[in-house]
């Protein structure tokens, strides 16, 4: 007669109460342990998270392929870079990605004179890599589809500028070369360990060099897993249109769009109509 089956050996890991939690989150919660240590697949799904936040910092943006998408759109772009040459510089001077290469503030200031009615206009929009050229690359192009049904019809806008190395105040210099009323600027948000492509939106009335972030609102993780295309669409409208009917942004423009949907008796997201 052959040996009776031998039990299975229990598991070393100790599974967390918590962790039903799970799936409402994809925060690192209720990992359950190991002894004193964390279970093996956890370390390895950190290491993953982690490698992925890594290579978003540190990948470069596809220009050509992110101005093919916005051009198909229908957006006239431009192409600008910050005064950091490199991503390391980027990286290790701030400052730098704050400020416009000197050769292409003058070419902007020169396209926004030779425009119809000289360097004046509402809305800039400034798409800035930042540190997430993944977060770009993936919600740029769709976001800006989403938005274009929301719009007010007669805004005037300047040509989209997609920026490399750029820190959110180089939108304000962008738009002050276009002479714009309004600053928008979408950029790759620095990598959590369950978002490493997540898309940041930051509005600024008056842009010019100098402004401070309290002057500026900010939509942040737009991506589908986080604030969807529409949803982030219907706030920047409503923000936007808001902006330029009070002349401000910041700690003088609080986000009530949320109010505007409850009021709406047609769509959880409406339009928004009229000129500001």
């Amino acid at each position: 007669m052959g040996k009776p089956p031998s039990e299975p050996s229990p598991s070393p890991v100790t599974e967390n109460p918590w962790r039903d939690w799970r799936a409402a989150t994809p925060a690192r919660v209720a990992l359950g342990r190991a002894g004193a240590g964390m279970p093996t697949d956890e370390t390895l799904r950190f290491g993953w998270a982690h490698a992925m936040a890594r290579d978003a910092i540190h990948a470069a943006l596809d220009v050509a392929k992110l101005e093919d998408a916005l051009r198909t759109q229908g957006w006239t772009v431009e192409c600008v870079h910050s005064r950091a040459a490199d991503r390391t510089t980027y990286l290790r001077r701030p400052d730098l990605g704050r400020q416009l290469d000197a050769g292409d503030d003058a070419r902007l200031r020169a396209a926004a004179a030779a425009a119809p009615g000289g360097a004046h206009c509402d809305v800039c929009i400034v798409i800035g890599d930042g540190l997430s050229s993944l977060a770009v690359e993936r919600h740029a192009a769709p976001l800006l589809a989403a938005l274009r049904p929301h719009l007010p019809p007669g805004t005037r806008f300047a040509p989209v500028v997609i920026a490399s190395q750029a820190r959110v105040a180089l939108a304000d210099e962008v738009a002050e070369a276009f002479g714009a009323t309004l600053a928008v600027m979408l950029i790759g948000e620095r990598p959590g360990l369950s978002s490493p492509d997540s898309l940041g939106i930051y509005l600024t009335h008056s842009p010019k060099r100098g402004r401070h972030d309290a002057e500026r609102n900010c939509i942040s993780n737009v991506r589908p897993e986080g604030l969807s295309y529409d949803t982030a669409a219907f706030k920047l409208a409503w923000l936007m249109r808001e902006a330029l009917r009070r002349g401000a942004t910041g700690i003088a423009l609080k986000d009530e769009s949320d109010l505007a949907v409850l009021e709406s008796p047609t769509s959880a997201v409406p339009s928004i109509q009229g000129n500001p």
